[in-house]
């Protein structure tokens, strides 16, 4: 086969039962081994379980001919992704492959839960979406104009606030009369292949890079050997090259390809294609990623760009765990999220594509915004926001993959959004002792505020502090720090000072006469009672406001060793 097929990936999302998998049937002219979901259970349903795959091929839009003036056809590859709630974790894995999305709404019903969620996934990932509004046929004749007017008008208005504002509309009938119909021929479907023309473009593809190619179906062809169906997700493979199986330490050599059932010597980034090996248990790989040799790292955590889904309701909080999804698997993960400070002019070395190890970040209790920042004394909005995910499963995965936290142990049954947040994979590690080893390196400090109290005077420039540390406390990690007396003296600790935890504290511009005279020891008592003349009564030291001294200074989460940094 020539390279005068030009492939372009459609995701097909929506609400369970909205039509999607008739909708593809009723659009595709070729069907992959990976179509329509041929799982048992799926059939008895009548609902998608897992993603499904088929292809139809026309001319080079008009507006394409000097883009692609290599190519002869664009095939359109329909990914049809499941639309019940409890397989999110499909409906992602599936989307990170796709151009373009198709967003199938059940006219009848509109907008749903899972719609929306759908919604958010697209957001995500495409430039570019068509609305479909499915099963006008279920619609009342004399309502049906004025009911899908009614519904175009609310799709429009939900969409304003999204990229996908102003997206084109498509009605449509995949299906009419439902499933026990027979052969009635679907209803705007032409329609829907031109909007599809209309609206595609050339995305950014390149051969060169190494190869990685997302596997999502493995099955074996006796006397052939074992087949990977996917969607080359970067570089290049050709016939004969190896490749490995990272998350099994298995390499091997591909024998053939095939695209949509025609043999191919070559596929390239953005392509969907099986590739065919030998000597290969193909149950030992449902789905997950294949690579050039060592082009794919196992991941045991991973430092993220942060975005808080909008439409999330919960915090995004440090300590908590979340689904974490990279590529086809979810795992469970732990974050902890920080900030570059927007008064560093260096934090402009880092962003949402690279991350800097030299600068310093602020701990966060969790993601913050806008809001949250304007109603919070001394809290500025940071530059950039960056979460540490510690993964509870190493994950095999590549440099830059979208990230996509969850709490999918949410009711299915609410109407709560249960995407939280989005990202990109910046650095990772690859150790399971990345604890000890990588993170001391992550310079994420906390400000440490601490308070305690004048012991004793020593003399006018000295003072003995207490209460501000533990007497096991390593004292040389705190030595000339500054601190300030509640009365406005200036200091800085100059060490320990005996065993319990006290510090000697030096103050430069000297200590002033009221906490001289505090600390100067009472007056001595005359012989007689209080009152008798030459007698004088004791001052009450207890009636004045206590002498505090207080510490700020900064203190690094991961490496607790590290000399403590003033503010």
């Amino acid at each position: 086969m020539d390279r005068k097929l030009f492939n372009f990936n459609v995701g097909v999302l929506g609400h369970v039962d909205s039509g999607k998998t008739s909708l593809s049937k009723a659009l595709s002219t070729v069907a992959s081994t990976a179509c329509f979901d041929k799982n048992p259970q799926s059939k008895e349903r009548g609902i998608t379980l897992d993603l499904g795959f088929s292809s139809f091929t026309v001319n080079i839009p008009p507006h394409l001919k000097d883009d692609l003036d290599n190519y002869e056809n664009v095939q359109y590859t329909l990914v049809d992704c499941p639309g019940h709630a409890s397989l999110i974790r499909t409906i992602i894995g599936g989307a990170g492959i796709i151009d373009m999305m198709i967003l199938v709404v059940d006219v009848v019903k509109g907008m749903q839960t899972q719609t929306a969620e759908c919604l958010i996934i697209g957001e995500i990932l495409c430039e570019k979406m068509i609305v479909v509004l499915n099963k006008t046929d279920m619609l009342s004749p004399d309502k049906k104009d004025a009911t899908i007017e009614k519904m175009k008008k609310r799709m429009l208005k939900t969409l304003e606030g999204t990229r996908f504002a102003g997206c084109s509309i498509v009605c449509t009938a995949a299906k009419p009369g439902g499933p026990e119909s027979g052969d009635a021929s679907s209803i705007g479907i032409e329609e829907l292949i031109s909007t599809l023309q209309t609206n595609t473009y050339k995305p950014k593809r390149t051969e060169t890079g190494q190869f990685i190619f997302s596997v999502d179906h493995c099955f074996s062809i006796r006397g052939q050997g074992t087949v990977m169906t996917g969607t080359c997700l970067n570089g290049s493979a050709s016939v004969n090259d190896n490749i490995e199986i990272p998350s099994l330490s298995v390499q091997k050599k591909i024998k053939s390809m095939q695209m949509f059932k025609k043999p191919v010597q070559k596929i390239v980034q953005g392509d969907r294609a099986g590739i065919c090996v030998t000597q290969f248990d193909a149950k030992l790989l449902e789905r997950g990623l294949i690579c050039t040799p060592g082009a794919l790292p196992t991941v045991h955590a991973a430092i993220i760009s942060l975005n808080k889904i909008s439409y999330y309701k919960g915090p995004i909080a440090t300590k908590s765990k979340f689904h974490i999804t990279l590529g086809h698997e979810t795992v469970m993960g732990k974050i902890t999220v920080f900030g570059a400070l927007t008064s560093d002019d260096k934090q402009a070395s880092s962003s949402a594509d690279n991350f800097d190890f030299s600068i310093e970040y602020s701990y966060q209790d969790c993601f913050l915004t806008k809001d949250m920042c304007d109603n919070q004394v001394d809290v500025s909005l940071p530059s950039m926001q960056y979460a540490l995910i510690e993964l509870e499963k190493p994950v095999t995965c590549a440099t830059l993959s979208l990230v996509i936290g969850s709490k999918l142990d949410t009711d299915i049954h609410s109407k709560n959004c249960r995407l939280a947040f989005h990202g990109r994979l910046l650095e990772i590690f690859t150790k399971p002792s990345y604890v000890q080893e990588s993170l001391p390196k992550l310079k994420i400090f906390k400000i440490k505020k601490r308070e305690g109290g004048i012991d004793r005077v020593v003399d006018e420039y000295s003072v003995i502090g207490k209460n501000l540390f533990k007497k096991t406390t390593n004292m040389e990690l705190f030595n000339n720090l500054k601190i300030e007396l509640s009365t406005g003296e200036k200091g800085v600790i100059e060490g320990s000072f005996g065993t319990s935890g006290k510090v000697k504290i030096r103050i430069p511009a000297g200590i002033s006469e009221d906490v001289m005279n505090r600390f100067s020891g009472p007056k001595k008592k005359r012989k007689g009672k209080v009152g008798d003349e030459g007698v004088e009564e004791e001052k009450d030291k207890t009636d004045r406001e206590p002498i505090k001294i207080y510490l700020i200074f900064k203190r690094f989460i991961f490496d607790p060793e590290k000399k403590m940094l003033q503010t």
